[in-house]
């Protein structure tokens, strides 16, 4: 498949949106229906970043650059490769979605969203996970919305994750002008 700015054919589903959005879940499903590979984004952090949001302090730009920079160069190897990806991050701004397409013309953003009692919701009740609910205020504070410049679609994580699935795939199929087919017969 294509890209809309002629690049490789190959495509990078970058599941963004703040924590609780289910972006690790829906991320499952893209896979599974896929068949591509997966990198959860968070594996990604340095450790010093996770003991600060673990210890419940937001990360700064600061904090995010490395770790972006890091997403970044994995799409790339995997563009390069001719491999079609699905990547979880949270990208909540404008300026860390186009790091991580700067270059990459293969990326293309499903932005996952739910309102603020569901999402709180999610992570009250999420067990093992280093993001604690205090941070989704601050979260949603950051987060940004995709513009109509950028390659990706706002999805409605409210219903069950096959719905969301189904629905993200079809908008990117309909962005990308191809068939759900063919993305699920892309390497």
């Amino acid at each position: 498949m294509g890209t809309d700015e002629g690049g490789p054919g190959t495509t990078t589903i970058v599941v963004m949106g703040v924590s609780g959005s289910g972006k690790s879940t829906v991320a499952a499903g893209l896979v599974e229906r896929l068949g591509w590979e997966f990198a959860e984004g968070d594996e990604f952090h340095p450790p010093e970043n996770v003991e600060k949001m673990r210890a419940g302090h937001a990360l700064d730009d600061e904090d995010r650059w490395p770790w972006l920079r890091r997403l970044a160069d994995w799409i790339g190897e995997h563009e390069r490769a001719g491999r079609s990806v699905v990547v979880t991050c949270s990208a909540l701004k404008r300026s860390y979605r186009d790091l991580l397409r700067d270059g990459h013309p293969s990326v293309w953003f499903a932005h996952v969203a739910a309102d603020r009692e569901l999402l709180r919701d999610r992570l009250q009740h999420r067990a093992g996970h280093y993001m604690p609910a205090s941070l989704l205020d601050s979260q949603l504070e950051t987060l940004e919305p995709l513009q109509e410049d950028e390659p990706g679609a706002r999805i409605s994580g409210a219903g069950s994750p096959a719905d969301v699935v189904t629905t993200l795939l079809s908008a990117l199929s309909s962005e990308r002008g191809v068939r759900l087919s063919d993305l699920e017969e892309s390497p």
